[in-house]
């Protein structure tokens, strides 16, 4: 598959579906179980990214990410053989993103900082660990297995053993307060390196909140927690560079940030989705869901891709202006032409004579006000 422009490079993503408990909001990819055959999944996940290293080859990869599930819970070795088979596969930069996802009570598998070390030495650099709250209460509310003293020991093995690390929290949980969500960020900044992931708790369909009727906080309380958010991340210097995600200028997430971009990257694992750009167009690819059925599929055929679709012009560029308006950068100008077809120009008008984007040199971007209501602007100024 040929590459040109901005696809010359590529990230890299690893599923691993396993967690210790499922968590009653996610609606990820993710399963319990009570054994894995570490040798089986490492040659699995090895096959697989060897099939989507032949379709890429010439490629530069930039990040590679290990998501979940909780790949934390992954034999470290597994995580350095793929580690090393990405950049024997692919050129790699020598500031090559490694991330991986991790929980707090991972931290205790091992005696001390054994496991992250571990991990480290395998050629992670940068660990995101899934904290939540540093209240047990909120702890025991989002089905956490951790406590609040184990999250900030495990956030300090963090900061002692990567030169990168990040955390999330969810706010916006019942009965929370703005006062609450203020100590909750306090406790926050006095813990964090350069990197801060803060969503708002959404109720998906399917998952355990949804089907017991648990309601996420009304519009109104919504937009002033985030505007908090907003306020107190600008005052500490990590400033939100997408709609969730905070950082210090320069230590932004790479690989999403390339993603969000409209960057191209290769998905392995169960679940995963993938974004390859070719002389037809970009492909969207989706790899089989369940983990059984996904290992079987690559041990038979060396990998196990479940549908892969070449994207219309007008699909590709409702994506970009989706994931585009995320960033705080916006789109950038050079991207723009590809949108011109799908842009609503009086609904483009409206937005921005409400206050809502912003149209410069450097490019289309949304206000906070634009940010808080997203989903409606993009309803404005898509076409169809």
């Amino acid at each position: 598959m040929a590459a040109s422009g901005n696809n010359a490079t590529l990230s890299v993503y690893i599923h691993w579906p396993f967690c210790a408990s499922k968590c009653p909001y996610c609606d990820f990819n993710s399963h319990v179980t009570d054994s894995v055959d570490s040798d089986r999944w490492r040659s699995a996940l090895l096959a697989e990214l060897a099939h989507f290293a032949a379709e890429t080859r010439g490629r530069a990869v930039t990040s590679v990410f290990f998501g979940g599930g909780t790949p934390s819970l992954m034999d470290p070795d597994t995580a350095a053989a793929l580690i090393e088979a990405v950049k024997s596969h692919w050129r790699t930069d020598p500031g090559l993103e490694v991330t991986l996802e991790a929980n707090p009570s991972t931290a205790q598998i091992a005696t001390g900082a054994g496991r992250f070390r571990n991990f480290f030495e395998a050629g992670v650099n940068r660990l995101s660990i899934g904290v939540q709250s540093f209240d047990d209460g909120a702890l025991g509310f989002l089905g956490r297995g951790h406590s609040a003293d184990e999250a900030r020991d495990a956030l300090r093995l963090a900061a002692e053993t990567f030169p990168r690390f990040s955390f999330d929290l969810i706010y916006g949980l019942p009965d929370q307060t703005p006062d609450d969500w203020t100590r909750e960020l306090d406790s926050a900044l006095s813990l964090s390196g350069d990197h801060l992931s803060l969503y708002q708790l959404s109720i998906e369909p399917g998952t355990p909140f949804h089907r017991d009727g648990v309601r996420a906080v009304g519009d109104g309380l919504g937009a002033a927690l985030y505007r908090i958010t907003q306020e107190k991340m600008e005052q500490a210097g990590l400033p939100a560079y997408e709609i969730s995600n905070h950082a210090r200028p320069g230590f932004e997430c790479r690989h999403n940030l390339d993603i969000w971009r409209g960057g191209d990257y290769a998905g392995v694992g169960p679940g995963a989705h993938g974004r390859l750009t070719g002389t037809s167009g970009t492909e969207t690819i989706y790899q089989i869901h369940t983990p059984e059925r996904w290992l079987a599929a690559v041990e038979a055929g060396g990998h196990a891709t479940a549908k892969r679709k070449t994207l219309t012009p007008i699909e590709r560029a409702e994506e970009i202006l989706m994931t585009g308006l995320r960033l705080s950068e916006g789109i950038r100008r050079d991207r723009l032409a590809e949108l011109e077809n799908i842009i609503d120009a009086s609904g483009l008008t409206r937005m921005i004579g409400g206050g809502f984007l912003e149209n410069g040199g450097g490019g289309l971007r949304a206000t906070l006000s634009g940010r808080l209501c997203l989903n409606e602007v993009l309803r404005q100024l898509l076409v169809f």
